[in-house]
């Protein structure tokens, strides 16, 4: 079975999720919530990690994290592990808690972090839990918003300065800008291979990274792939007249393993066409 790619790097920056087994409750009261809490906050202790954000929902929970130390895998055991512990503990039960392994996405800073942390505090309202981000306690909304006191599990420095240099403005326009997300797109368009959120210049950065984590692990053909560049760049404005779009075709299904379909849906081509040009494409 194949395994999700792990790329790491002290400064990297993570969207991780874990969900329970066949999607039961994880947190099933306040206090399996408080317990979840303590336990980040002492993984983030111990393995210098910075919390951006999160968000507890019923069967699953959303992290933010910042690693300096280039050390998710550790502290991802070490928080699931033991909150599972304790769950089973109070509730006299056994087992696995949690679904597989946790899932982790690699995040560009400068393009999403931002908006994947509104992402992630708006959960509760695009499950229909409350109507306001403000009105869900158990994310960190309210504390980053200056609803509440922050917790050292949490810190806000980083989102904060991107609005204002001043605490209190910069709350208000955190505020707003969360309240606009409502109808904001989703940021998982742009993931590449389920595992990377960035532009393609970050992508580019990390596929040393990649080629050589594919030669050590068996993963998917899409993440073995991912550093491959979009479509958009092969078929960049520049590309003129019908010779040199069907080479770009060609070196798509080829060299970068894009397959007839995708090459067609992004040209406005039937795949058949795009299949002809590249068997007789010289």
């Amino acid at each position: 079975m194949a395994r999700p790619l792990r790329l790491k790097f002290p400064g990297a920056l993570y969207h991780v999720t874990a969900r329970g087994n066949a999607r039961d409750a994880i947190f099933l009261d306040d206090e399996d919530r408080r317990s979840f809490v303590a336990v980040l906050g002492s993984v983030i202790d111990r393995f210098g990690w910075i919390c951006h954000a999160y968000c507890l929902m019923d069967n699953h929970y959303h992290l933010m994290v910042e690693t300096p130390s280039a050390n998710l895998s550790k502290g991802a055991r070490q928080l699931n592990g033991v909150y599972t512990q304790r769950f089973n503990r109070r509730h006299r039960r056994v087992g696995h808690l949690l679904q597989g392994r946790y899932k982790a996405i690699l995040v560009e800073r400068d393009s999403y972090l931002l908006e994947l942390c509104r992402y992630v505090v708006l959960n509760p309202v695009r499950a229909g839990l409350v109507r306001r981000a403000g009105d869900y306690r158990w994310s960190s909304y309210r504390a980053t918003a200056g609803m509440e006191v922050r917790t050292a599990v949490l810190s806000t420095d980083w989102v904060l300065k991107q609005f204002a240099a001043t605490p209190s403005r910069a709350r208000q326009r955190y505020r707003e800008f969360v309240s606009q997300g409502r109808g904001v797109d989703s940021p998982w368009s742009a993931l590449r291979g389920q595992v990377l959120l960035g532009n393609d210049d970050f992508v580019e950065k990390l596929a040393p990274a990649v080629r050589k984590s594919s030669r050590s692990q068996e993963l998917t053909k899409r993440q073995r792939l991912l550093h491959r560049p979009t479509l958009e760049r092969l078929f960049a404005k520049g590309i003129k007249g019908k010779r040199e779009r069907n080479v770009a075709i060609r070196a798509a299904f080829l060299k970068h393993g894009y397959t007839l379909k995708e090459i067609g849906v992004h040209l406005s081509l039937h795949y058949t066409t795009i299949s002809k040009v590249v068997q007789t494409e010289k």
